[in-house]
């Protein structure tokens, strides 16, 4: 690591002069201070991971417990004052209730106990003989584990013991390994209960076992849509851009129907009693109000700006140049999505730990229950902030890297002798000088989402003691962190480029791109967003076409399931996927303006100071920003490029 006090000199300038745009000339480690906090935050991470490793017990809450404290399918160790725990339960996979029909919850506990049985009974037995000669033939005890098969019909107390007649015919489902009743009233009341009531960990995890496989295949067509759509940036003509918008609007206008069609279903299905299905009603209903204000307001810009499309295409092609000179940027995002999944996986994995972090306390009847520990919940808010600033960090690397490529390939003077590894040489001059920076950056992002989180919890918390001014309160505070978090990303890209050009700390980076771009024409700002919605549609059509297979796909198990969380959940995957790809493009745009500008800043077009620029940007953004209008009232004096084209340094 050369990130203490190491500096070095990329141009054989002798020494560091007076701050000011210098491209790739001078460089430092910048920012080591917040190098050093993000060691000492990780080191925290490591510690959560290392306890929750010693006191969480995952397989209780993915494979399911009995009422005596042992793991389903595990070899258990005994609870001291707990004589039916300690059990192998290796063969005995599956949840089963004794009293499946009539289940409640008092004192967040369930009044039925629940046993580990090696299979569910298919048939209804109405009788104490059926149970036992189940048990005989399956091997399948349903009734308490101290309780002999031969002793069902036998010992007195065999009706407390042995679970409530008739039991109802049940089947395995991904549900922890739940028996779920198949007769309609038992079904309806158990799905009420455990669907329902159940806490909401519980809850978001069993619709995502539940609709594992659907999420599956959605997310894999959302990297398939992502992967097609970023090559037809990378070759896009008039003709692709008039398909694509054609496909934008088709995709809009084709969710928005099917998603006010099923609402209009499930309204007219007289059937519709559970819980789960009414509430399936309600999120179609939310999503197909949302999705109408987002087509409209999309349909009206597409109308807008519909007589921009040749621009597009030249502003593509411009970038697509840019990207040629190294192509490997198109891959930055595999790697970047690479990384984000393992340490998803990895947070995922110690969240799930420090859920189940609990000590055994038994109750009556030599039964256990878990106590969480005390202080885990202040873990959770340590390891959620954990995982929003790494993911952004992980994000900034990866902004940081396609900046410094860029960079390095336009201000290389010698055109006909292009850097070598440009990527790789932007990679190595991030680990060694500008981790800080980024981290610093990532930071300010975790800064302003923290309190949109504690916003959307203290919204909830208080759901049935709001009224129309407090919602029209967290509204605007939601909104507001919402406008914030989106300059500050814009801030962010602009300083990371600052810095891959000047090697300048982020504060000093940010404030010298402010300076700059303040001084820049409205015409180039316009440019830049125009690139940024017909990037941002790309965005849109990999996420509708994702949900409207999601909705075909959950459509059809529309009982049980509450399919609203994966949902969401593969619409968010679809967009994160569509944005790592799609987010090339936009950086590369993004980097390639300041760049123009600071091109600007640092040569006056003669011979001795010759524009880094290529002849067909600088006609470009000539034409689409209409500059010699504004430079002729500004400053009379006007420089000339080698074709006659008028040009003034947009910064002195």
């Amino acid at each position: 690591m050369q990130c203490f006090g190491a500096e070095y000199l990329v141009s054989a300038e002798s020494a560091p002069r007076q701050r000011e745009w210098r491209p790739q000339i001078y460089r430092k480690c910048t920012d080591k201070t917040w190098l050093f906090l993000f060691f000492l935050f990780w080191t925290g991470l490591m510690f959560i991971t290392g306890y929750s490793v010693v006191a969480g017990a995952v397989g209780r809450l993915l494979f399911g417990y009995d009422s005596f404290g042992n793991v389903c399918g595990k070899k258990n160790s005994p609870v001291e004052g707990a004589p039916l725990s300690g059990q192998d339960m290796t063969l005995k996979k599956h949840v089963f209730f004794m009293n499946s029909c009539n289940l409640e919850i008092k004192d967040v506990r369930l009044n039925s106990i629940v046993l580990c049985v090696s299979s569910c009974p298919e048939e209804q037995l109405d009788t104490l003989e059926e149970v036992q000669l189940f048990a005989n033939n399956n091997g399948s005890f349903l009734c308490i584990y101290s309780l002999n098969s031969f002793d069902y019909t036998r010992n007195p107390n065999a009706d407390s013991l042995c679970p409530r007649l008739p039991v109802p015919p049940s089947k395995s489902f991904p549900l922890f390994n739940r028996c779920i009743p198949q007769t309609p009233e038992c079904y309806s009341l158990f799905a009420s209960v455990l669907v329902n009531d159940v806490d909401s960990l519980h809850r978001i995890l069993s619709g995502i076992m539940s609709g594992r496989d659907t999420i599956l295949g959605l997310c894999i067509l959302a990297l398939a849509l992502s992967l097609a759509m970023m090559f037809t940036f990378r070759f896009i003509s008039t003709l692709l851009v008039h398909i694509f918008i054609s496909l934008v609007i088709l995709g809009l206008l084709f969710v928005c129907g099917v998603l006010w069609w099923l609402y209009y279903d499930y309204t007219s299905d007289l059937s519709t009693e559970l819980d789960t299905e009414r509430e399936n009603m309600k999120c179609l209903l939310g999503f197909a109000i949302v999705s109408t204000v987002i087509t409209a307001v999309l349909l009206i810009l597409i109308f807008v700006l519909r007589k921009r499309i040749k621009l597009t295409v030249e502003l593509f092609q411009v970038t697509n140049r840019a990207i040629s000179s190294s192509p490997f940027l198109l891959l930055q995002p595999l790697w970047t999505f690479a990384i984000l999944i393992f340490f998803w996986v990895l947070w995922v994995a110690v969240l799930l730990s420090l859920g189940t972090a609990g000590a055994a306390q038994v109750i009556e009847g030599g039964q256990v229950e878990y106590k969480p520990l005390s202080g885990i919940q202040y873990m959770w808010w340590y390891h959620l902030i954990g995982l929003i600033w790494t993911s952004e960090f992980i994000l900034a690397c990866q902004q940081m890297t396609i900046a410094g490529a860029v960079v390095t390939c336009y201000f290389n003077r010698n055109k006909n002798d292009p850097p070598d590894h440009p990527i790789l040489s932007s990679l190595s001059v991030l680990c060694c000088y500008h981790q800080g920076t980024v981290i610093k950056g990532s930071f300010l992002i975790t800064l302003v989402r923290i309190p949109r989180i504690i916003l959307i919890y203290v919204y909830n918390t208080v759901k049935e003691k709001r009224n129309a001014w407090s919602k029209c309160v967290f509204r605007c505070c939601f909104c507001c962190f919402w406008s914030l978090d989106k300059y500050l990303r814009h801030l962010n890209q602009d300083a990371y480029t600052t810095t891959a050009i000047n090697g300048t700390d982020f504060c000093t980076s940010a404030r010298d791109a402010l300076r700059i771009l303040s001084k820049n024409s409205s015409q180039l700002t316009s440019i830049n967003c125009f690139g940024d919605f017909i990037i941002f549609l790309g965005k849109v059509l990999v996420v509708c076409f994702t949900v409207f297979g999601g909705l075909m796909a959950f459509n059809y198990n529309r009982a049980l399931q509450v399919w609203t969380i994966p949902l969401l959940l593969a619409a968010f995957f679809a967009y994160l996927v569509a944005h790592s790809f799609l987010s090339v493009f936009e950086t590369v745009l993004d980097v390639l303006f300041l760049c123009f500008v600071v091109d600007l800043e640092t040569n006056d077009g003669s011979s001795g100071k010759p524009y880094l620029m290529d002849q067909e940007f600088l006609s470009f953004v000539e034409r689409s920003s209409k500059l010699n209008d504004a430079r002729a009232q500004k400053d009379g004096n006007l420089l000339r490029n080698e074709e006659g084209t008028e040009l003034r340094p947009i910064v002195r």
